[in-house]
């Protein structure tokens, strides 16, 4: 048997998210999230499909790369491959070479679990650990109650109140209505939530998206964000709160958030929040 790496195509995008669900576990590494795909839709579902890669042996799907970029790989494992030698070896080999169609030319980086095999490979062709990101994820036992915000949950009528949060939140972001649409109309939104926060002024201050991977699952915060204007002011936490008693009340068994470990201020809020840190994670890139 041997590995074979393919594009599924728009048609077997669905199935992939079912499959990320499956592989994600409070007990097993950090890596892609259903989530991920969800918020990558955006940008609509043709381009959707282009951006994923899958490797497969006899038929079984053992991992699950998705371009970020042109330039990133994300990939999710199968939990029984991560030191699987021969889907390991097809990786790296796919990976450095541009000719395999996975990763570009020049300085490229790739985001695996940490307990990989394939992290080995990199390091050994010289590949460089990048700066370090923070994982935290919070047990929704308790510590999910907030009183700052009025918290609502946004449809197709209310979209541009959530893509307007998040470009007075996000410098440079193209997250506009048709975008939300897009990404709402993907199979990975069919368990996901956009909620927005308002103050005592029914000002919009505060936005999150949600991702479920399904019952007793780790969910995922994928983006959260406060408007520019009303910083400093615990909308933050408290967006974050009900972020986590949303996932709880989708079946989610944690709720699961990584960030720079370089944005302190992130960091603080999301454990203000009840979030615990876990261990840092890095990409690790192929210098040009």
């Amino acid at each position: 048997m041997t590995i074979s790496l393919r594009t599924p195509g728009v048609d077997g995008l669905a199935p992939l998210v079912v499959k990320l669900g499956e592989w994600q576990s409070d007990d097993g590494p950090v890596q892609l999230h259903p989530g991920d795909l969800g918020w990558f839709w955006r940008f609509g579902v043709d381009r959707a499909a282009n951006a994923i890669r899958v490797w497969e042996r006899d038929g079984e799907l053992l991992a699950i790369g998705m371009l970020d970029e042109p330039d990133l790989l994300r990939v999710a494992y199968s939990p029984d491959a991560l030191q699987d030698e021969e889907l390991n070896h097809r990786l790296f080999d796919d990976c450095r070479d541009p000719e395999r169609g996975v990763l570009i030319e020049g300085k490229v980086y790739v985001e695996a679990p940490m307990d990989a095999l394939v992290q080995e490979l990199f390091t050994k062709d010289g590949w460089i650990q990048d700066d370090p990101w923070q994982p935290l994820r919070h047990p929704l036992t308790e510590g999910l109650e907030q009183s700052a915000l009025t918290i609502e949950v946004i449809g197709p009528e209310t979209a541009s109140e959530r893509t307007a949060l998040q470009r007075a939140s996000f410098d440079g972001s193209t997250f506009t209505d048709e975008r939300w649409h897009a990404m709402a109309a993907g199979t990975a939104y069919a368990a996901a939530r956009c909620l927005v926060g308002r103050d005592e002024q029914g000002t919009v201050v505060a936005g999150v998206t949600v991702w479920s991977a399904g019952e007793g699952k780790p969910g995922l915060l994928e983006p959260m964000g406060v408007h520019r204007d009303y910083r400093g002011r615990g909308y933050g936490e408290a967006i974050t709160r009900a972020a986590a008693a949303a996932l709880r009340d989708l079946g989610a068994s944690t709720a699961f958030v990584n960030t720079p470990s370089s944005n302190i201020g992130a960091v603080a809020t999301y454990q203000a929040a009840g979030f615990e840190p876990l261990a840092e994670v890095r990409d690790q890139y192929r210098p040009a």
